[in-house]
């Protein structure tokens, strides 16, 4: 049996940023000044018996009233509010697995605590009721859940959803945490 950890951290803002690429043409005037930029390429080459994250657990931005409320991302990127807590934008997004096994493995996977507290300048918030994205759906916790890989070469990838809580006059700013994804290969 082989278990693979992933320490994933939680973000409730997320800045952006933008690359624009402009390409001249070959026939252009020699006057126009030449300019050139690197760009980074990555690759990932899996190993048998692999596991990693793809991207952070983001709930985005969000507005704090005198109410208290909670912020949920699910699986498939929709994020809902209840309460106080107001959705602004759409820069939240899931967690995202991703690795290699072989077709009609079974694997476990469970959570490191069946809830988390992400800090900042204010008071700590819960995020709770990890959900994965699988069909149908399901709530991950530390007891663990079954899975059979079944694409015909053994790759997977999964996004995981969860709700974080949103105190009553929450303090605006950045708040993060981690937490622990564990699979393991039957």
């Amino acid at each position: 049996m082989r278990t693979s950890h992933i320490f994933c951290p939680l973000h409730t803002q997320r800045g952006f940023a933008a690359l624009v690429l402009v390409i001249a043409s070959a026939a252009a005037s020699p006057a126009l000044a030449q300019n050139s930029t690197q760009v980074q390429t990555d690759a990932i080459v899996l190993r048998p018996l692999s596991f990693f994250k793809v991207n952070d657990l983001d709930f985005g931005s969000i507005i704090a009233s005198g109410t208290a409320g909670t912020v949920r991302i699910a699986p498939d990127g929709t994020r809902t509010r209840t309460g106080g807590a107001t959705i602004v934008g759409n820069d939240g997004e899931p967690a995202r697995f991703a690795g290699l096994g072989t077709p009609n493995r079974q694997v476990n996977i469970s959570l490191g605590a069946n809830s988390i507290f992400i800090t900042g300048p204010g008071t700590r918030m819960r995020v709770r009721d990890f959900e994965i994205g699988s069909t149908p759906t399901a709530i991950l916790s530390t007891t663990p859940t079954r899975f059979t890989i079944a694409t015909a070469i053994g790759n997977y990838n999964f996004p995981v959803g969860a709700t974080l809580e949103v105190g009553a006059n929450q303090t605006p700013g950045d708040y993060a945490g981690t937490f622990t994804i564990t699979l393991n290969y039957l």
